[in-house]
């Protein structure tokens, strides 16, 4: 969906529509503001004048119970989409709110919510009703904080490894969406955060409504990210090992790529290796390429990774400090470290610990798990057991990854066996698996392959940017 110029919203539900792998159920994220009410009547009059179309329509509206006058609003929005015949639920937001970084937890527990209410509707695509005016303010934040040009906001994003949220009208402005509304007679809410200057976001949609936007071509931004987690697959294909599951290494000719490929592929390797949701900032990757293409042997940490480069190639592994322990009670899930996805199917109480810490001396108790315990995580690619294929490594760097490991312990008496076998563990990648943009979905793909990870839910799109696929 890169069309040359703005559109109206008519034309860009028609395309977006024609764009869907059918048939498909669409949950609609709508607040009750202009946008999402916009982009929930225009798709129920496309559909209502292309009946043979198979898709239908559901609709959910999370209330973040911030407000005193959420919960009525919720209701108004429930009234409309009742009004036009379609199904609606009401997310609540419970639970104690967070006194700092209210707007990300607010995101975040927005599109948990959503995916909670597109599974108990049968959906499996999210639709929200971002515009072009959301871009322009989004590209102007990150204009400020960066110096590299910001590819803004996804058009597609997969959350959660399950569902794709598609953002149709990313093209169109708000003021069409708002003359579509009018000329139907419909009302909108107007939520008063919108014009409160103490978030960044207003203030800028003030800024550029009293300068315009700033211009940037995000077409030409989209194509040059899309072409790097192409070629950064292509590099993991080519340049990229994998050794038992927790020591990545590049080989020498991958470090003398083009340098852009290896800025993208090494910062997302830094992130993923590092349990960390963001690649490092643009000062470290400077010192990070610098020392990987150098050519002088050394080690340097980066994200939570050691590097250490070889004659052989580029070493990295999660460095062994800072690595805290889980807990999961029976049924419970998590994320051990930022690289583990823990699942506890086991009646016993667990706690996760790094290899290196998981002696009875380093834990203080007794039920904890020694590291001869336990295997490592399968080193997948059939390279056999760790103790045939590791001794092709150097011994200190293997060493190395192998302390970062994930290690199960007892909370309470021994670890028993079929405790430990009923806890499973499989490799998370942190800067992709909540949220995974378009942008990077070939690189991350691939990156998956590489850790014997099931692949990514595909876009469900049979066409991208008018080209069938």
């Amino acid at each position: 969906m890169l069309p040359e110029d703005p559109i109206s919203p008519e034309a860009a539900i028609s395309r977006f529509l024609a764009s869907l792998k059918t048939p498909a159920r669409i949950l609609v994220a709508i607040s009750g503001g202009s946008d999402s009410s916009g982009l929930l009547l225009l798709l129920r009059d496309a559909l209502k004048a292309n009946p043979d179309i198979p898709i239908s329509l559901c609709a959910a509206t999370v209330d973040h119970a911030l407000r005193s006058e959420s919960a009525n609003e919720a209701g108004r929005v429930a009234a409309l989409c009742a009004s036009s015949g379609i199904v609606h639920r009401t997310m609540v937001w419970r639970g104690e709110k967070p006194k700092t970084g209210i707007m990300a937890a607010a995101r975040e527990a927005r599109y948990g919510l959503l995916a909670e209410a597109a599974q108990v509707l049968d959906a499996r695509l999210i639709v929200t009703g971002h515009t072009l005016d959301d871009q322009h303010e989004t590209l102007q934040m990150r204009g400020m904080r960066a110096e590299q040009i910001s590819t803004g906001i996804a058009d597609g994003v997969l959350f959660d490894q399950r569902f794709w949220i598609l953002r149709p009208l990313l093209f169109s402005t708000r003021a069409d969406i708002r003359r579509y509304l009018t000329a139907r007679d419909v009302a909108w809410i107007d939520d008063p955060s919108n014009e409160d200057v103490k978030y960044e976001r207003v203030r800028m949609r003030r800024q550029l409504a009293a300068e315009g936007s700033a211009g940037t071509d995000v077409r030409a931004a989209w194509r040059e990210r899309l072409a790097l987690s192409s070629d950064g697959a292509a590099w993991l294909d080519r340049h990229f090992r994998l050794h038992g599951g927790l020591l990545g290494q590049v080989m020498p000719e991958g470090l003398r790529q083009d340098r852009g490929v290896l800025d993208y592929a090494l910062g997302r390797l830094t992130a993923v290796f590092g349990g960390q949701l963001f690649v490092p900032g643009r000062m470290q990757m400077e010192q990070l390429l610098a020392f990987a293409t150098a050519g002088k042997p050394g080690r340097t940490t980066v994200g939570r990774v050691v590097f250490d480069l070889r004659h052989d190639g580029l070493y990295l592994a999660r460095e062994s400090r800072g690595i805290l322990p889980l807990v999961l009670r029976p049924g419970e899930l998590g994320v051990w470290d930022g690289r583990f996805a823990a699942r506890n199917r086991s009646g016993a109480t667990i706690e996760i610990v790094a290899r290196a810490g998981a002696t009875n001396d380093a834990t203080g108790r007794k039920g904890s798990s020694a590291p001869e315990d336990q295997d490592l995580p399968d080193p997948g690619h059939g390279r056999g057991d760790d103790r045939d294929w590791s001794r092709d490594l150097p011994r200190a760097i293997w060493k190395r990854a192998a302390a970062s490991a994930p290690v199960i312990s007892a909370r309470e008496g021994p670890l028993l066996p079929e405790t430990a076998r009923s806890v499973d563990l499989a490799p998370h990648f942190a800067p992709f698996d909540r949220f995974l943009t378009r942008f990077d979905f070939t690189f991350a793909d691939r990156l998956s392959a590489v850790f014997s990870r099931a692949p990514y839910a595909e876009p469900p799109l049979r066409s991208i940017d008018g080209k069938t696929i």
